[in-house]
């Protein structure tokens, strides 16, 4: 394979394969967007991220777990089975979806289609009530189905936009950028809901308004429910600055003929893998750390809230500390990849979240690494506020921070990385196949620790098997080279 160098010149006359990056074009040799329209690109995850958060994470799903279904083992397995489900549609739909959007051309009609059944499907999470007069646990389960299908299909579409509108020599720092804002838009919510409707009436601290705002019921548990139709307003309101001011891909065929050559494109890509070897082997290597990853953001607040008991307020304080640093983590991850590269930081990002989530399950209210007993009962509190005043929670918080900035490194890196080596004219169908190979054995993360939950009757155990997607995610990348592939049907 050889480098693509129509975004610039070579860095010597005898090295003509060497790719050169330039602020004015992308690594595909076009134009960069202008500064506004890669930025509102960037904005998209300000408004789509804050559900992944407040909902898949640390607010909703451990509500939905321990007071919807009001078993946190047999929550977590629900779960598990949901975002096994999900992850089997997306994985036979999407990469035939990004070749469909490679031949029409234009990806933002496709986005703002899946924004549209997001919204609904998000909003209707208010009605998930525990004991009878809501939706009920199937019914929640199956929107959260809807949800995940269309946040990784518009994922395709978003993604295969960065080659085409951000610089080069940018390429790492705008996605990096993407990953911070969205946690930092999670961070600012949550610091809302937790001030606004989570703390009043529960501490009698002076800055705390004295009742929850808009006539919250805490004890109907309404301060964990509004996040649905929370985000949903979020999503429908910031998604307009991607809409608006970030140039789209020309009008190509029509939806019967390109998805006709879509589902051609497809096929025949997939009988020239050999070509893309290099592509291949990354792929596969990331469908396995990638599916640790969504494990840790599926099951993190579930295990903890289950671990530690940890109510709405506990998750919306822990919630705003784990944003902050994956916001942190965001940023940082983009200054590696553009100065170490794409797979140096991706194999650093998985090794962190590797040790750390050793470290993590090696916590619990009654041990600390395993072997040191502790003894809430005889302990002399940290402090005297109602939260987070154990050694075990101190420490299990501490790991978290870590843990966040991680993950939002290796998502960050991992985007860049599939920009970096695929054939620049086939941008949106890799990144279908990039969705592939995140969700193609997605159901195989939820579904480990699921069965190993249930098996075990233990979410510590559970959980902790998402350690063996790590390793084998980290060997595969080491056989990965980062050099961009030619398309096997270009003219050379």
């Amino acid at each position: 394979m050889s480098t693509e160098t129509s975004a610039a010149s070579p860095r010597g006359a005898g090295d003509p394969d060497v790719f050169v990056p330039s602020n004015r074009v992308t690594v595909t040799g076009a134009p960069a967007a202008s500064t506004l329209g890669w930025t509102s690109w960037a904005l998209f995850e300000w408004a789509r991220n804050p559900y992944v958060i407040l909902v898949t994470i640390y607010v909703f799903a451990p509500y939905f777990s321990t007071q919807v279904v009001g078993d946190p083992v047999r929550g977590q397995a629900l779960l598990g089975d949901a975002n096994k489900y999900a992850g089997l549609m997306i994985a036979i739909l999407a990469p035939f979806a990004g070749a469909i959007a490679d031949r029409s051309g234009r990806r933002k009609p496709w986005i703002c289609c899946f924004i549209l059944l997001m919204v609904p499907a998000m909003a209707a999470l208010w009605f998930s009530v525990p004991g009878e007069g809501g939706i009920g646990v199937l019914p929640t389960l199956i929107c959260i189905i809807v949800i995940a299908m269309c946040f990784e299909f518009g994922a395709v579409f978003h993604n295969s936009m960065l080659p085409h509108v951000a610089p080069a020599t940018r390429i790492g720092f705008v996605s990096g950028l993407a990953i911070s804002l969205g946690n930092v838009a999670g961070l600012l919510l949550m610091v809302s809901v937790l001030f606004l409707l989570a703390l009043p009436g529960t501490v009698e601290w002076s800055w705390v308004p004295a009742e929850a705002w808009f006539g919250i019921d805490q004890e109907r548990f309404e301060d964990a429910r509004i996040v649905g139709p929370l985000t949903a307003a979020w999503l429908l309101l910031f998604a307009l600055p991607l809409l608006l001011f970030t140039p789209d891909g020309a009008q190509g065929l029509g939806i019967r003929a390109a998805v006709r050559e879509g589902l051609k494109e497809v096929r025949d890509t997939l009988r020239e893998l050999p070509h893309y070897r290099n592509i291949a082997t990354y792929l596969m290597a990331r469908m396995i750390y990638n599916d640790g990853l969504v494990g840790i953001l599926i099951f993190g607040g579930v295990y903890a809230a289950g671990i530690f008991g940890w109510g709405t307020v506990h998750m919306l304080l822990f919630g705003i500390f784990m944003s902050a640093a994956a916001a942190i983590g965001g940023y940082v991850g983009g200054w590696l990849d553009d100065r170490l590269g794409s797979k140096r930081a991706i194999l650093l990002s998985v090794g962190g979240t590797s040790l750390l989530l050793c470290t993590g399950v090696s916590i619990t209210p009654e041990e600390i690494l395993f072997v040191f007993p502790y003894d809430a009962e005889t302990a002399t509190r940290l402090w005297q506020a109602p939260y987070f005043n154990t050694l075990p929670e101190l420490l299990y918080f501490c790991n978290g921070l870590g843990f966040a900035m991680f993950v939002t490194s290796a998502f960050a890196s991992s985007r860049t990385m599939m920009a970096r080596i695929s054939p620049p004219t086939m941008t949106t169908q890799f990144f279908g196949l990039y969705a592939l190979s995140g969700t193609a054995t997605a159901f195989l993360g939820p579904w480990m620790v699921g069965a190993m939950t249930a098996a075990f009757a233990s979410q510590r155990v559970g959980y902790a098997s998402l350690i063996i997607l790590f390793v084998i995610g980290f060997i595969g990348m080491l056989f990965v080279r980062e050099e961009r592939a030619t398309s096997h049907r270009d003219p050379r």
